[in-house]
């Protein structure tokens, strides 16, 4: 007896809620990173040529010491949250797999035209996907981030949503809205294209494995457009948490952002101003990486680096292990 289209989508709903559940705590560390929250000290290491570096911990090293402060719950701060816009977003990517297989149809499917037409489609679905999870985004960043400074100001959907609309209005819902939006709407144009040029001109069709190589184009074009994508989820998730009353989001960690592009050029300039170390746009380090003694972490990398005198202040390198 075959599955009716109802519980095909409530299966594949679960799962996405599963996934969700199961990856919730790497990207809680992830978010604890993001607004510079290291409470772990580094260790001195090498690199595999013999330069001194400072290793921050890993995300195993992280979550563990969440769960000594939290416990097992602890690691699960603004799940909730990201379960309704997980569904949310689940809901909308079967109605556009299922759109991508009725072009499939289409006798003239490798047309640019085509290309450019099912992709405009899907950057419509996705962003009104956004308007309606991006309040869920900002809901559990936030419940994420009290982790910093400890508070309890945000806990369940519903205590959020009072919160955020009796503090801030509509408008606390969308905060770091545009950039988000950006970033999935160049992601997407970007990996669409690349992965149609590619397939038609850069795989042989008289290659027996075109057709395997064509299927995988468009998972290794997302993964390598994640990174030059990830500046706006970056400033997005920074200003999710920016002056809401967390310890996360107040001075002396970050300023109070006037816009997100405020923030972007905020932390553009600390990229510039510390050329040598780690690009904040790429790992997340954007705070622990200032060496200058007026920022807050200032005080801690001038004690590190007297323990560690190999790493000289202007040439300290922070890795983030792995694990």
């Amino acid at each position: 007896m075959s599955s009716t289209p109802v519980e095909v989508d409530a299966a594949v709903v679960l799962l996405g809620a599963s996934v969700t559940a199961i990856t919730h705590p790497l990207l809680y560390v992830k978010l604890l990173i993001q607004v510079g929250h290291e409470p772990l000290p580094p260790a001195a290491g090498t690199t595999m040529f013999g330069r001194p570096v400072l290793y921050l911990p890993g995300f195993f090293s992280y979550a563990q010491y969440i769960l000594k402060v939290d416990g097992k719950l602890g690691l699960f701060r603004g799940l909730s949250p990201r379960i309704v816009s997980s569904t949310i977003s689940t809901v909308v990517r079967g109605k556009i797999k299922r759109r991508e297989l009725q072009s499939k149809k289409d006798e003239h499917q490798n047309s640019f035209r085509k290309l450019v037409q099912e992709t405009s489609h899907e950057m419509i679905f996705q962003c009104l996907s956004k308007v309606a999870t991006h309040p869920f985004h900002v809901m559990s960043v936030r419940c994420m981030a009290q982790f910093v400074g400890r508070e309890t100001k945000y806990s369940g959907v519903f205590s959020c949503i009072m919160k955020i609309f009796k503090e801030e209005g509509l408008s606390g819902f969308y905060i770091g809205f545009v950039p988000h939006v950006l970033g999935e709407v160049l992601f997407l144009w970007c990996c669409n294209l690349l992965a149609y040029f590619i397939n038609t001109y850069a795989v042989d069709d008289s290659f027996s494995q075109a057709s395997t190589i064509r299927s995988y184009t468009k998972f290794v074009m997302g993964i390598t457009l994640s990174v030059l994508t990830y500046p706006f989820t970056l400033v997005a998730d920074v200003m999710a948490v920016n002056n809401c009353g967390l310890a996360a989001g107040l001075p002396p960690r970050f300023p109070v952002f006037k816009s997100w592009l405020h923030c972007w050029n905020h932390l553009s300039t600390e990229v510039c101003r510390h050329s040598d170390h780690t690009s904040i746009f790429l790992s997340s380090e954007h705070v622990e990486l200032n060496c200058s003694p007026q920022h807050p972490s200032g005080s801690t990398l001038q004690r590190l680096q007297a323990l560690f005198p190999s790493c000289a202040p202007d040439s300290t390198t922070f890795c983030r292990r792995l694990t």
